[in-house]
C-alpha cells in the first residue's frame, strides 16, 4: 500500500528555503568545490542510496546527476554555471539543517524537498548535460570511424551547442522569477 502526500510551499515556505540556500552557499564560500562534492557524496552514502523510499531515493538520483554534471571532465561547465551547481550542493555540504539526518523516515525530507527546489531551477543545465551524456555515450556505442581526435572535436561541438542552448534557455527564464542560485 502506498500512501500520496502532496505538500504545498506557498511564497513564505519558498522565501524561508530560498534563505536557508543562500546560508549554506555562504557558509560554503571557504570550500573547495572538491569538498562540495564530497559532502554531498557522503550525504549519498549515509542515506543508504535504494534502502529509502521512493520519494527520497527519486531525488536521491537527481543529486548524484548533479555530482557527476560538476565533475565530468568531458563536460567542462564554464566557471559562473559551475557555481550554480555548486550552490546547489553546498546545502548538502552542511551537517545541521533543518531536520537532523538521523531521524528515521523524516531526517532526509528536507534534503529531498531541496534537492527538487534546485532541480527545478537547474532544468536547463541539466537536460543539456542528459543530451550531452546521451551523444557521448552514443559516439562511444557506435564506435564512429575517425580517430581520437575527431571524437573529441565532435564531442567539444556538442557541448559548446548544448551549453549555447543551456544559457539561451536560462536567459529566457530570468526575467521576473526569484531564484534560489545565483
Amino acid at each position: 500500500m502506498s500512501l500520496r502526500i502532496s505538500l504545498v510551499l506557498d511564497d513564505d515556505d519558498l522565501r524561508h528555503f530560498r534563505l536557508i540556500m543562500r546560508a549554506a552557499c555562504d557558509a560554503a564560500t571557504h570550500r573547495s568545490p572538491e569538498d562540495i562534492v564530497a559532502a554531498a557524496a557522503e550525504l549519498m552514502r549515509k542515506t543508504g542510496g535504494s534502502n529509502q523510499s521512493g520519494f527520497i531515493a527519486e531525488r536521491l538520483q537527481k543529486l548524484e546527476l548533479m555530482m557527476r554534471m560538476i565533475s565530468d571532465l568531458d563536460w567542462r561547465l564554464p566557471h559562473a554555471d559551475s557555481k550554480r551547481v555548486l550552490h546547489a550542493l553546498a546545502y548538502f555540504a552542511e551537517p545541521d539543517d533543518l531536520i537532523p539526518d538521523d531521524i528515521p523516515g523524516l531526517g532526509f525530507l528536507d534534503d529531498a524537498i531541496m534537492v527538487e527546489l534546485v532541480v527545478r531551477e537547474l532544468r536547463h543545465e541539466i537536460e543539456a548535460y542528459q543530451d550531452f551524456c546521451v551523444f557521448r555515450d552514443s559516439e562511444q556505442a557506435n564506435a564512429v570511424a575517425g580517430s581520437q581526435k575527431e571524437r573529441r572535436e565532435r564531442l567539444n561541438s556538442r557541448r559548446t551547442s548544448l551549453q549555447s542552448r543551456m544559457h539561451r534557455r536560462l536567459q529566457r527564464d530570468v526575467a521576473d522569477k526569484p531564484r534560489f542560485l545565483d
